[in-house]
């Protein structure tokens, strides 16, 4: 596989869409291939061939993908998954290239110490699932592939990674309703025919423990599921998970810092991107998975790939920079892309109904007509190091 080289030159305030100059190699044009041409069945568990290259091996192309947001407020009736809406959406993720989308159905915890999980979020939890099962029949009618990710919201504040029941007791309980939380939707994505489901989204606070509990739950989620399993690990946790040896691919939310300070460079950027590299890469090793960032993406804001990770709808006094954006997932991609461990991406995120804006702040994740989107569509038609090998 010829080396990929993508890059995004600095450009000047206020200048045009024409000052973001994306280039790539002469040998990287040469190897350009529909994406479409990987459209293939989807790949079971029994059939990806063990070790490093085994997403390579089975050769079913790299994972092209973009999570798409829900949108089940009721402000905004009929616009979410499975909606007349989320069909314009996939067919332009089509015209771009995606290959695979993520699904987030979100269930609710009240706080960060609660141990019972309300599966219904805004719409009612039958709703949702109805809703999930419609948006994935209408992605596999385009020959995309689905992951299934269900995630959690903590509805009076705080990060999911920081759950603590507080006791024994507590986690004992709160473990029984994940476990009915998770299982319930591994059934939704049984029946509808999803390609892959992930066991979690980080759970930084428990997922480096109660192993016994994790290796259970993978059991009973694979009697239910016969499709790929992964875990969405926070960028920070991965390396502590203990149980990637049940899953069969080691799953990473990649917010990686590419820098550690404002107005960094765009080769400065490339080399945070290869530390990170070299850092998962090691894990795949480690753990004989290939690697998916089941999430990564970056706001449309100066120095965003400083701390990735920012909400958008906490910040204030933000200076809105598309530049920033784009040239932060052109490093991310020049570095991962040739890699033949590297399974793919989702990016983060689009939403069901392709031109709402209510869902974040104008400086938010989504790439949609901004100058990022012009790097995605380039770079989900190119030829990527876990495309199945080519013989000559």
């Amino acid at each position: 596989m010829s080396h990929v080289t993508l890059q995004v030159r600095n450009s000047n305030v206020g200048s045009s869409c024409t000052s973001l100059a994306l280039r790539y190699t002469r040998a990287f044009y040469l190897l350009v291939l529909s994406a479409a041409s990987f459209c293939a069945l989807p790949v079971r568990a029994s059939e990806l061939p063990p070790g490093t290259r085994g997403w390579q091996e089975a050769e079913r192309g790299a994972i092209r993908g973009v999570t798409v947001g829900p949108i089940e407020s009721s402000q905004w009736p009929g616009r979410g998954y499975g909606s007349p809406y989320s069909e314009q959406l996939l067919d332009e993720l089509v015209r771009l290239g995606v290959t695979w989308i993520s699904i987030t159905p979100f269930g609710r915890l009240w706080s960060l110490a609660s141990t019972d999980i309300e599966p219904s979020f805004e719409a009612s939890h039958a709703d949702n699932r109805q809703a999930v099962a419609r948006m994935i029949a209408q992605a596999h009618a385009r020959g995309l592939k689905v992951l299934l990710i269900p995630h959690l919201w903590v509805e009076t504040g705080g990060w999911r990674g920081e759950i603590d029941p507080g006791s024994a007791e507590g986690w004992q309980r709160y473990q029984r309703s994940y476990r009915t939380f998770v299982l319930g939707w591994a059934d939704v994505a049984a029946r509808s025919g999803a390609d892959a489901f992930s066991i979690g989204v980080e759970c930084k606070s428990w997922s480096g423990r109660f192993a016994p509990y994790w290796r259970g739950l993978i059991r009973a989620v694979r009697a239910r599921f016969s499709g790929l399993l992964t875990y969405s690990a926070n960028w920070d946790e991965a390396e502590h998970v203990v149980f990637w040896e049940q899953l069969d691919l080691v799953g990473i939310n990649a917010f990686y810092p590419l820098a550690t300070h404002g107005s960094a460079r765009y080769d400065e950027y490339v080399e945070g991107a290869r530390r990170a590299r070299d850092a998962v890469a090691t894990l795949a090793t480690t753990h004989e998975r290939p690697v998916l960032f089941v999430e990564v993406g970056y706001t449309t804001r100066k120095d965003a790939a400083v701390e990735p990770w920012l909400w958008p709808d906490d910040m204030s006094a933000v200076v809105y920079d598309e530049d920033e954006q784009a040239r932060a997932l052109a490093a991310v991609l020049e570095v991962f892309v040739p890699e033949p461990w590297f399974a793919g991406l989702f990016v983060w995120r689009y939403y069901a109904d392709l031109d709402d804006v209510s869902q974040e702040a104008p400086w938010g994740f989504s790439p949609h007509a901004k100058r990022a989107e012009e790097v995605l569509e380039q770079a989900f038609h190119a030829a990527w190091g876990s495309d199945p090998a080519r013989k000559y």
